[in-house]
């Protein structure tokens, strides 16, 4: 049972770390209603940016601030050169450019830091908590459990930012209708900056703790496919459902994992490794079919 726990707790953490990449395109189809296929790029570009600012000498925390002007730097970018000239444009038009978006990202980021496979010391020590394993005998990473509080703190405030602030009511209205939120004087230009912005910054955070775990390198880009299900299961639009969803992807891939394998090879027989790669796709698949809009989404209703 002590292992049972230990991979459900495993997972959870997983989870919390994989709300947090998911959090990046619930903030921007908030504001635009069209899924940032950037997203994980930026993860990539925020954590290049900052250990390539380490190897000219900067110490950590200059690199994380100077990583996050240069998220922002790109937030108003975005908004200024691409947004600002597809307002009340189609969804998919939105998406195509944030496809391109995306290409442009991983293209530039080798061009200005390098793109070998670099380490990320952040300080978290990859090892069980003594105190949890004497206890309960469950191994408990020292650095999933901070990762997952940092994770679990950001998503927190930005879901309590969102729901209770002007801003956060004035997105909500942009992501309806760009042209009736202009109408009644909400700055769409101002909007859609800021919210670039803070899905940098959310990158930043996500790219320092996915690259202290496997470090700094192009397959950093892939983490936003580990976002799917979870903005499939919790929502697109809903905060504390990329929180629900993570943890059920999360906790569900890691026990599949562990137990379905031998449960398979015993009835069929032959090699079934590898399935915690494909698991979330099809449980998302399957969750299509009953709740189309996620546990937190809001229904769509056309009327015709």
């Amino acid at each position: 049972m002590s292992f049972f726990f230990e991979v459900l707790i495993g997972g959870l953490l997983a989870g919390i770390m994989y709300s947090l990449v998911a959090l990046g395109f619930v903030l921007i189809y908030k504001a635009s209603g069209v899924l940032n296929f950037a997203q994980g790029a930026m993860v990539y570009f925020a954590a290049l940016a900052v250990v390539g600012f380490m190897d000219k000498g900067a110490p950590l925390w200059l690199a994380l601030i100077l990583g996050f002007v240069v998220m922002t730097l790109f937030g108003i970018a975005t908004e200024k050169f691409v947004l600002r000239k597809m307002v009340n444009q189609p969804p998919i038009a939105l998406f195509m450019a944030t496809i391109g978006l995306s290409f442009f990202i991983e293209g530039l980021a080798p061009m200005l830091f390098g793109n070998d496979v670099r380490p990320l010391d952040i300080g978290l020590v990859d090892e069980p908590i003594p105190a949890i394993l004497d206890a309960f005998n469950i191994v408990v990473s020292r650095f999933d459990l901070a990762a997952a509080g940092i994770a679990a703190l950001l998503v927190a405030v930005l879901a309590l930012f969102f729901q209770y602030t002007r801003v956060g009511r004035a997105l909500r209205a942009v992501a309806d209708d760009h042209q009736a939120a202009l109408s009644i004087g909400i700055p769409l230009q101002h909007i859609w900056a800021l919210v670039w912005t803070v899905a940098g910054f959310v990158a930043l955070v996500s790219g320092m703790l996915w690259g202290a775990r496997n470090g700094v390198q192009f397959a950093l880009t892939f983490t936003a496919l580990k976002a799917l299900p979870v903005l499939i299961l919790g929502g697109f639009t809903s905060v504390p459902g990329a929180i629900v969803g993570g943890l059920i992807i999360g906790a569900s891939e890691k026990l599949a994992e562990i137990y379905i394998p031998p449960v398979m090879q015993s009835m069929f027989e032959g090699n079934f490794g590898g399935i915690e790669g494909w698991f979330p796709y099809v449980m998302a698949l399957l969750f299509l079919l009953v709740r189309p809009e996620g546990l937190f989404g809001e229904k769509h209703i056309d009327r015709v």
